[in-house]
């Protein structure tokens, strides 16, 4: 058979598969490999200069405020209207007036196309019978499969497995680096939290007075060795760390996990086509895996990535794209693994590095970082106080913008939310991209083995790379433009810093709690998404009608770039605040909204939780604490929630994820799940309902601990 007889067979599929006499590939010419667009710099032209500018950060919180409460982030007037970040509203204007694909205007594009069988979960790809899809006059897929197991089944395999398996290989790879600072000093990692490090190979049941470099090699293979611990063995990091009555409730419910990635492999096998068609069985084995999720991922990396790289430690820093500086070589971190980013940072921040980018021509060498693994660099004392370190930059929409400014020298990317259309503008705009492990690889792009006892000589790889491309661009002359927007936002949140803050007790938390002038606390938490009514605006807009409800609240993951570029986290914002709230945050002087960094970093938000459920001698299903994640995004945010909802919470999801098309699996997860001890999800993308679902379940977590003022 030729190669042209092969080709064709494909179009003869098409048209006997679906009818068509193409295929839609062959219809398609677009790519975001970088060498298929050659004629880039002549195709697209840049204009900073005819947009509308934002104004100052002052006359910005003004509008943002005015803005959404007038509640028209709707489709009319998209995506300006839901883009409340002045850097990116400005940006967006530049790369959509050059035609330029992006993500907002990509949305505008896909919701014509997009399927109400998968909105519902009610679509099926696993076998070649395929794909199938449910209806009323269509209840079941050719194998038989009903809508409530295909929903079901879908919810774990596409959602909760991947979750979890992304944050139990984080937490892997931070055990790794670990290890090697123990076994490797040469290699540029340090332990800057001994104490730390002692106290949990302490719980671990480990013997925390060998020397410390042994202790961590330790640890480090006690935690790896857990992860990696079949499915039917008992997780020792779960019976570590997590608390008794938890424990006591998931051991009756079938529900204790045992090695990280042996209940994904058994999870994933369940997933297998007619293998298991009970949907109640596939949602608790998802919140088997938020357990796992949360002990043998969240949880251990936050615990280590601190060690590494120092506790978090309350601090005013500055975030947006103001920071960037155009005589300055600027290196962007981005990712949720800051683990080679950090060392390079400490080598930045070094005379050597300094002198070495001056004589490039620059004024110095500055690091960035972006995304949440930006969320966990301003916060860790380690790294945010290096002389290299810049602040943060934004989240994860406004990553095309950010390449726009025409300044970043040097994009260093690991796992996960770098967009899989950076290689063109990296071309476009001159920017070099170097990927930091091999588990993430964009088209075009150099990508690093991940060796943590050779991070010193990677990471000097990385320096050299950007100074180059800063000699590139001066040489080039190239037209850019930087946005001057900053935001003053108070930084440092998590277990120890604020029971630091405290005067080394949660009581007088507590006591505000106990008095009613903190109602609860709600934790906001994960990502932003491009859809209308959200960009943001939907996270802002729930922000600031529970701390007017004196409801304290948590953030991590990009929802921590929200706050911070509308001023939720300086503690000015305490004026926005109810009574009681306002004078607790002005007494204190801390913002209402307490970042705590990044989206892995619920881990540590969960952490304060059991402290206070321990002070209290109460559950953690009787805390007065709402979970939202008002503008979830992707797999591991699916994964968190049934942490959550493990650990007894009510947790709010928007958008809708893709459960509405079985019964069985809407009643399970919204009443079922509560019934035993557990917590439940709730999904609302309305911003006053969803306040108000918080304040009625907070009051009524009140009533039942007996607190009446």
């Amino acid at each position: 058979m030729s190669d042209k007889d092969i080709k064709d067979s494909y179009d003869r599929s098409a048209q006997r598969m679906s009818g068509s006499t193409q295929t839609i590939a062959g219809k398609i010419h677009d790519s975001n490999d970088p060498s298929m667009h050659t004629d880039l710099h002549d195709k697209v032209t840049v204009n900073y200069e005819n947009i509308e500018k934002s104004p100052d950060m002052e006359e910005v919180h003004k509008w943002q405020r005015e803005h959404i409460s007038k509640g028209d982030q709707t489709k009319e007037g998209f995506p300006m209207n839901v883009i409340i970040d002045p850097a990116m509203r400005e940006m967006y204007q530049v790369v959509h007036s050059a035609g330029m694909t992006n993500v907002f205007d990509r949305f505008s594009q896909q919701q014509p196309i997009q399927c109400k069988f998968c909105m519902e979960g009610l679509s099926c790809q696993l076998c070649a019978n395929g794909p199938c899809r449910i209806s009323d006059k269509v209840p079941r897929g050719t194998c038989g499969v009903d809508a409530h197991t295909m929903v079901a089944r879908n919810f774990m395999y596409r959602h909760v497995t991947i979750g979890t398996s992304a944050n139990i290989f984080h937490c892997h790879q931070a055990a790794r680096t670990l290890k090697a600072a123990g076994e490797h000093p040469e290699s540029g990692l340090k332990i800057r939290d001994a104490e730390k490090l002692k106290k949990y190979a302490d719980m671990a049941g480990l013997d925390a007075n060998k020397p410390i470099n042994e202790l961590a090699v330790e640890f480090a293979n006690w935690v790896m060795a857990d992860i990696h611990s079949p499915f039917h063995i008992p997780s020792k990091a779960v019976e570590a760390f997590a608390p008794t009555r938890r424990k006591e409730l998931w051991n009756k419910l079938g529900l204790f996990p045992g090695g990280g990635y042996s209940e994904i492999a058994f999870a994933q096998t369940q997933c297998m086509t007619n293998f298991n068609s009970d949907p109640v069985e596939f949602l608790l084995r998802s919140v088997r895996l938020g357990i796992a999720n949360e002990y043998q991922g969240l949880f251990l990396l936050d615990i280590i990535q601190e060690i590494l790289m120092g506790t978090q430690k309350i601090e005013m820093k500055k975030q947006n794209m103001g920071l960037l500086k155009e005589n300055m070589v600027n290196i962007i971190t981005n990712g949720h693994m800051p683990l080679l980013a950090h060392v390079a940072l400490e080598m930045a921040s070094t005379d050597e590095w300094q002198q070495k980018a001056k004589e490039a021509g620059a004024e110095g060498i500055q690091m960035l970082g972006h995304v949440c693994e930006g969320q966990q660099l301003i916060n860790y004392d380690g790294t945010h106080n290096q002389k290299a370190y810049a602040g943060q930059e934004g989240e994860w929409l406004s990553e095309e913008y950010l390449f726009a400014t025409g300044v970043i020298d040097l994009f260093m990317f690991d796992y996960n939310c770098t967009i899989p259309t950076l290689p063109v503008y990296a071309k476009r705009f001159g920017t070099k991209m170097l990927g930091t492990h091999p588990v993430i690889k964009l088209q075009g792009t150099e990508t690093l083995d991940f060796v943590p006892e050779k991070m010193k000589e990677q990471a000097a790889k990385a320096l050299n790379e950007a100074i180059d491309g800063f000699k590139a661009r001066k040489a080039e002359n190239r037209k850019v433009y930087i946005p001057k927007h900053v935001s003053d936002c108070m930084v440092g949140f998590s277990t120890e810093s604020v029971r630091e803050a405290l005067g080394g007790s949660f009581k007088p938390l507590i006591d505000q709690i106990v008095n009613g002038n903190i109602r609860g606390i709600a934790t906001i938490v994960g990502c932003t998404t491009a859809r209308y009514g959200q960009g943001g605006s939907n996270i802002f807009k729930i922000t600031q009608g529970l701390i007017k409800n004196n409801i304290l609240v948590l953030s991590g993951g990009c929802t921590s770039s929200v706050m911070e570029y509308t001023g939720l986290t300086n503690p000015k914002a305490a004026d926005e605040c109810g009574e009681g709230l306002k004078a607790v945050c002005k007494q204190l002087g801390i913002p209402p909204v307490l970042t705590y960094g990044a989206c892995v970093d619920i881990g540590k938000m969960t952490h304060t939780a059991k402290e206070i459920a321990d002070a209290l001698d109460v559950d953690t299903n009787m805390l007065p604490i709402v979970i939202g994640a008002p503008e979830y995004l992707e797999q591991k945010a699916v994964a968190d929630a049934c942490t959550a909802v493990a650990l007894g919470w009510l947790v709010h999801v928007a958008p809708v994820p893709s459960i509405t098309g079985s019964s069985v699996v809407v009643e399970t997860l919204t009443h079922t799940t509560e019934t035993l001890g557990l917590g439940k999800v709730v999904v609302e993308m309305d911003a006053e309902k969803t306040i108000q679902i918080y304040v009625d379940h907070i009051e009524k977590k009140r009533k039942e601990l007996g607190l009446t003022t």
